[in-house]
């Protein structure tokens, strides 16, 4: 799955289009590289997203083969590690 339908089906952006523009922004890494939009993930890669503020890494545990999760259901395919 490429990295930011990723982002967008397992609720971390709201929309794959606030997903592109951060990853175009350069401040979406996949194991410490800079992402870029076509990048296919896999499990156990790391992402790391440079908010403003703050920076967020995640753990990837399972791909989803939907769309779009629920919220709820976020902790099945994502680990926040920092």
């Amino acid at each position: 799955m490429r990295i930011d339908k990723f982002l967008n089906s397992v609720n971390i952006t709201k929309r794959r289009s606030i997903s592109q523009d951060m990853i175009e922004s350069g401040v979406v890494l996949i194991n410490g590289v800079v992402a870029k939009a076509s990048k296919n993930i896999a499990i156990g890669d790391v992402i790391t997203i440079n908010y403003l503020n703050s920076t967020k890494k995640y753990q990837i545990l399972q791909i989803p083969q939907t769309k779009s999760t629920p919220k709820s259901l976020q902790n099945e395919y994502i680990k926040e590690i920092s």
